[in-house]
């Protein structure tokens, strides 16, 4: 067996790994070919696809119109024996639909604050003026848990 099969994240420990994580790389291509990285918030939409939000004249919104190809990275890790990640590799589906707003606004909230309760509530509204949500179409997810090594090599 290689290392690679050893490390790799099931399909559950990569959701688990998600569920748990505080911020996800994103990164988007600047118009001359150079990679924009920026750390997001994220949440899940209702049907399960990751997403985050954003200002709609922020520059990675304006790469996402130009070209909607992303790769994200959540990770952790000090020690080589500790690093945990998942790349997604995927495209990016910007809307300004007020509803996809509020379903993604008030899933960042949660994760990051806590209850949705109605201050919660009236502050994602509020946010989501001047943004557009942005919903990960997965095409390829890479991932790794160098934990899995213990005794291996």
């Amino acid at each position: 067996m290689n290392r690679r099969s050893i490390i790799k994240l099931t399909d559950n420990e990569i959701s688990d790994y998600l569920n748990l994580s505080n911020s996800m790389t994103l990164g988007t291509i600047n118009s001359d070919g150079t990679v924009n990285l920026v750390a997001m918030w994220y949440g899940f939409f209702n049907d399960g696809s990751l997403g985050m939000w954003t200002f709609s004249k922020s520059q990675k919104a304006v790469n996402l119109r130009r070209d909607p190809r992303v790769t994200c990275l959540v990770e952790s890790g000090t020690t080589y024996d500790s690093l945990i990640g998942v790349e997604i590799k995927g495209i990016a589906e910007l809307s300004e639909d007020k509803e996809s707003l509020i379903e993604i606004g008030s899933s960042i909230y949660v994760r990051y604050f806590g209850e949705l309760d109605e201050n919660g509530r009236r502050s994602v509204e509020t946010m989501s003026n001047k943004r557009i949500s942005i919903r990960l179409l997965v095409d390829k997810i890479i991932s790794w848990d160098h934990s899995k090594l213990a005794g291996k090599y």
